[in-house]
């Protein structure tokens, strides 16, 4: 991403993209516009890393926004790009289909100007640690394809990183399955090993703390002590992984859907997306504590 981002804001109302796109001038942000789906579809085909965001009304004319996020998440040149639908109030009832068709978030247009930072800050930053995974993946999938059995422990989110990577390998289908793996691990730290609460998420998130909230914890000599620990077995067909904090667990099953009371938080997605995108079958066990990811493995043609 460069120093500048470059968002695509997508909206035939000539009203919105102005109010929109001086807020977003404001937050120091490189605008384009585009007035329906087609149309910016063909810019983004262009050149598929010219933008860091696209910011997508739904209804237009030639093409709907739903259409043109469906084509953007099929499109593997173009999976980890964040996409914020726009929506106006009274609306919301669109918005559980827009996020499980892939949109990072729905803003309610005229968005403030506080919210619109807050949300589209967030959004580019998931986007840099899922691009960063991406460029990673594939670097040991032969080696990784060997294993079939294997138990670790970890603490920290670089240390959660690096074993998504390994897990991802071993799937063999890294880039369907590490974004996936990644949020699994982190929430174990910080939801379970760390306690950091779903309230108290949204508020780091809003504030720009989350991360080092995580650090400071990890440093405390209450947490000190707690790991996550991951089994993994894999046979011909099937990897499944098991993944256990030792936290109180939590109420996982409304986490497994998209539920609208949520659709305007800053997080709270990510089980739900990786359940549909990344696994075969997600199941949480007893209080919520401990995961199981599945995965069934790709044939391939010697």
């Amino acid at each position: 991403m460069s120093d500048k981002p470059n968002i695509l804001l997508v909206d035939d109302d000539d009203f919105i993209q102005m109010v929109i796109g001086e807020s977003l001038a404001k937050l120091g942000y490189t605008v384009e516009a585009a007035n329906n789906g087609l149309e910016a579809w063909n810019k983004i085909n262009l050149n598929p890393k010219k933008y860091d965001m696209v910011l997508l009304d739904k209804v237009m004319p030639v093409m709907d926004g739903l259409t043109l996020l469906k084509r953007i998440r099929v499109d593997e040149n173009l999976a980890a790009l964040p996409v914020v639908m726009l929506t106006g109030a009274g609306q919301t009832e669109d918005v559980v289909e827009g996020l499980a068709a892939g949109a990072y978030y729905y803003l309610i247009k005229p968005a403030t100007l506080e919210v619109l930072s807050g949300v589209v800050k967030n959004a580019l930053e998931d986007s840099v640690r899922k691009r960063q995974l991406l460029e990673l993946v594939g670097q040991r999938r032969k080696t990784m394809g060997l294993l079939q059995q294997a138990a670790f422990s970890f603490r920290t989110l670089q240390e959660a990183k690096e074993l998504a990577l390994l897990l991802a390998e071993v799937s063999q289908n890294p880039e369907k399955t590490v974004s996936g793996f990644s949020e699994l691990l982190i929430n174990a730290v910080e939801h379970g090993n760390l306690g950091i609460t779903y309230a108290e998420k949204s508020q780091l998130l809003a504030e720009g703390r989350w991360e080092e909230e995580v650090e400071s914890r990890l440093q405390s000599p209450h947490y000190a002590e707690n790991k996550v620990e991951v089994m993994l077995v894999k046979s011909a067909d099937i990897l499944s992984v098991k993944i256990t904090d030792q936290g109180k667990g939590f109420d996982w099953e409304k986490y497994l859907q998209f539920e609208p009371e949520r659709a305007f938080d800053l997080h709270g997605r990510g089980i739900a997306m990786s359940r549909i995108i990344s696994f075969d079958q997600l199941e949480y066990l007893e209080s919520g504590n401990s995961v199981v990811a599945t995965v069934q493995i790709k044939k391939t043609l010697h």
